[in-house]
């Protein structure tokens, strides 16, 4: 954050972060508490449903969570944004819901190309987001009421969209357009090769980055500290590669996560709209009278939410293979879980992406390991409850500590 403000040579940028986590320029930044509270909580996660059911580390139930985090992570990471400027959004999942139905039943009962009915419901989702965003920036409609209306009114539509029945995305075993994000798995050769470019972007952006630092007189990390980030990551894509080729190969929607994570890295990173947003949250008073156009902002953070929202609701209606009256129920509280696990703050200000994909993970994990289990309903309830009361724990008790 403050790199890119020198960059840009914004001075009035250290206003508007004032009340953001204090940051120097001249240190790397060094591993906190809740990193490894998560990288434990994770392994414990995993250890503890792969001895009770051995085929959770399978290579079939591994790439089904493949899917299942990169549903997740999608929403997450609009929800990033939004939590950022110190807002939220309760009406996702209603949201998820009724993008999906809307596009299964056009492609059922209309016979729409699956392009076609992807259209329809993501601009209705955007003209929805963007109305919820209007009501809570320019009525000044408190997010959490103007969103949990948004919820039950959403939930209502998607119901009378789809009938209160089961609505199939696709006709017969005719795929589309929409069917496929969560079906369809790249050849091998084609993993390897987007490995290889991942890879090497990463490493185009770590001499990039040291170039930068140099020319702007901060403190250079040494050779070894550079090269084994890009390196670490290198191995674990490599392993997830291997892993994933043990059963159909990476599916499409983990590439789907991949280049949304991206998009959302370099947004909140790497533009003013970026820096904007973890200024609002940071302090919104400071930021409107610095010239900030907090109302746009803000606005266009509620239109991207929409976007994300059409998008995990086609993932997951893919996924379900139909449009029931239970999809997406309770995604809005995941998707807030899995930010605050990966150390979104609730109050604004603070998050990364890699944090909210990490919190994906160990939601998804979760989540998936419970099903496989064939866990009651009820007992999914009571352990989503609790991660989600855990997760604003470690926000409260863990985020002061590194802030």
């Amino acid at each position: 954050m403050v790199e890119e403000v020198v960059d840009d040579g914004v001075e009035i940028m250290t206003i508007l972060t004032a009340d953001l986590p204090k940051l120097t320029p001249n240190a790397p930044p060094k591993l906190a508490l809740r990193d490894y509270s998560m990288a434990l909580a994770l392994l414990a996660i995993w250890g503890f449903f792969g001895v009770m059911d051995p085929q959770f580390l399978g290579a079939r139930n591994l790439s089904n969570l493949a899917v299942e985090l990169s549903i997740t992570a999608v929403l997450a990471l609009g929800m990033l944004m939004i939590l950022v400027t110190g807002q939220i959004d309760l009406s996702i999942g209603s949201g998820v819901g009724l993008t999906g139905g809307i596009a299964a039943v056009l492609i059922f009962e209309y016979g729409w190309p699956g392009w076609a009915a992807a259209l329809v419901p993501t601009l209705v989702a955007l003209v929805i987001w963007f109305g919820l965003g209007t009501l809570i920036v320019r009525e000044k409609v408190p997010a959490f009421i103007a969103s949990l209306a948004g919820m039950l009114v959403l939930r209502g539509l998607h119901w009378k969209v789809i009938h209160n029945s089961t609505v199939p995305i696709a006709v017969g075993n005719q795929p589309n357009a929409i069917s496929i994000l969560t079906t369809y798995f790249l050849p091998h050769w084609a993993g390897y090769v987007l490995v290889a470019v991942v890879i090497g972007v990463m490493a185009y952006g770590s001499v990039r980055s040291r170039a930068r630092r140099k020319a702007l007189g901060l403190s250079i990390p040494a050779v070894e500290d550079a090269f084994m980030r890009p390196f670490i990551a290198a191995q674990i894509l490599l392993l997830f590669v291997l892993v994933c080729h043990l059963f159909r190969g990476i599916p499409l929607s983990a590439v789907i996560l991949g280049a949304t994570a991206a998009i959302v890295w370099v947004l909140t990173q790497h533009t003013r709209f970026g820096r904007y947003l973890y200024a609002i949250g940071g302090n919104e008073d400071a930021a409107r009278m610095s010239g900030v156009p907090v109302a746009a902002v803000m606005i266009g953070t509620y239109c991207i939410m929409g976007l994300l929202t059409a998008l995990g609701g086609f993932m997951q209606t893919a996924y379900a293979g139909a449009s029931t009256t239970t999809i997406g129920n309770l995604q809005e509280l995941d998707a807030v879980a899995a930010c605050i696990i990966g150390g979104t703050s609730i109050k604004g200000g603070r998050g990364t992406v890699m944090g909210v994909i990490f919190g994906s993970l160990i939601m998804a994990s979760l989540l998936n390991g419970m099903t496989l289990m064939a866990v009651s309903p009820e007992a999914k309830y009571i352990a989503r409850g609790a991660v989600l009361a855990l997760a604003v724990w470690m926000d409260q008790r863990l985020g002061s500590r590194t802030a």
